[in-house]
């Protein structure tokens, strides 16, 4: 493995800095678990229904004629900021409280 991790570095020491950003991105990724987890993830193949394409063919032509709605904006009518969201995000849920 010595000989390996040798070898790697120097490949590294050979490349650009504009590669290097890049393999360390790559490296970063490669070690994260929840991107390992959805890149193993299986292909959604469950089948759309009728009425899905139905809805997803309307909002298509609303946002013809309609400006799309910010992330932001449907937050708050929920009296919620991003700042709330991406606290909740980090926040876990307790699993005693039973969807309190």
């Amino acid at each position: 493995m010595a000989n390996t991790k040798e070898h790697a570095h120097e490949l590294i020491d050979r490349m650009a800095p504009g590669q290097i950003a890049a393999l360390v991105g790559l490296l970063e990724i490669m070690l994260d678990p929840v991107a390992r987890s959805l890149a193993n993830a299986p292909i959604e193949d469950e089948p759309i229904s009728e009425e899905e394409i139905r809805s997803a063919e309307a909002s298509k032509e609303w946002l013809k004629n309609h400006e799309p709605i910010s992330h932001e904006e449907v937050l708050a009518e929920f009296g919620l900021t991003l700042e709330d969201f991406e606290r909740m995000g980090r926040t876990p849920l307790d699993p005693q409280s039973k969807g309190q």
